[in-house]
């Protein structure tokens, strides 16, 4: 392994965390999406909005599962991040489609 500190793979948040961090800011992130979704629901009744919180709540259920059961830390920790990243992404895709069928 290479030690570069300044080599993205090497950064504190994937090598020496023991996961609770992606859980936490996980938590945050998906309460404010699912709060914003369900908000965005009483607009737009399409059901693009119950469709999001329902994978968001999924890929949380998800980095809880992977936090419990994954025992290589460094392993982990790589798909807690790639769980954060696909619940914020779910979330964003979730409103720019229905800002996009207002707009249509």
């Amino acid at each position: 392994m290479d030690d570069d500190p300044t080599k993205m793979g090497n950064q504190p948040a994937l090598t020496t965390s023991s996961g609770t961090v992606w859980l936490v800011t996980g938590a945050i992130t998906a309460v404010i999406s699912i709060v914003l979704l369900f908000s965005l629901q009483q607009v737009n009744s399409s059901g693009i909005a119950i469709a999001g919180i329902v994978v968001i709540a999924l890929l949380y259920v998800a980095m809880v599962e992977v936090r419990l059961l994954v025992r290589g830390l460094r392993l982990r920790l790589i798909l807690l991040a790639i769980g954060f990243g696909l619940l914020t992404a779910v979330a964003l895709g979730s409103v720019l489609v229905i800002a996009a069928s207002q707009i249509v």
